[in-house]
C-alpha cells in the first residue's frame, strides 16, 4: 500500500494535472489517501511528483465506504424512512391534481393568441 499526501497546491497547475490529482483521491493540501502499488497508480504519482509526498506502508487495508441516503450504509432507520416519505407524497399529489383543473376551469380566462390580434387590427 502507498501513503499519497498532497503537499503542494494545484492552484495555478496544469488541467491535466489538476485532473490526475483528483483521481487519486486528493482535494485538499495535506490531505492523505491509501493505494494500491499498482503500475496504474506509480504513473499516476509519476505524473505529478512535484505535488504529492508518497510513503510505502505495510498492514493497511484500503476501506470503501458506501453512502446511501446521504447516511452511511449502516444506518437502516435514516435509508427506511426516506422511501416510505416518498411513497407517500406520491400518493397525495394526484389529489391535489384533480382538484386543479375544476378551480381552473371557473376562474380560466380567454388566451391571446396573435391570430386573434390581428383580426382585432383588421377591424
Amino acid at each position: 500500500m502507498l501513503k499519497i499526501t498532497l503537499k503542494k497546491s494545484t492552484i495555478g497547475a496544469v488541467p491535466k494535472n489538476l485532473r490526475t490529482v483528483k483521481a487519486l483521491g486528493l482535494n485538499k493540501t495535506g490531505r492523505f489517501v491509501y493505494q494500491e502499488d499498482t503500475p496504474v497508480i506509480r504513473g499516476m504519482i509519476h505524473q505529478v511528483k512535484h505535488l504529492l509526498e508518497v510513503e510505502e506502508v505495510e498492514g493497511v487495508t484500503k476501506v470503501r465506504r458506501r453512502r446511501r441516503f446521504g447516511k452511511l450504509e449502516g444506518a437502516a432507520p435514516a435509508a427506511e424512512a426516506k422511501p416510505a416519505a416518498k411513497k407517500e407524497t406520491a400518493k397525495k399529489a394526484p389529489a391535489k391534481k384533480e382538484a386543479a383543473p375544476a378551480e381552473a376551469e371557473a376562474e380560466a380566462k380567454p388566451k391571446r393568441t396573435r391570430a386573434k390580434k390581428s383580426e382585432e387590427e383588421a377591424k
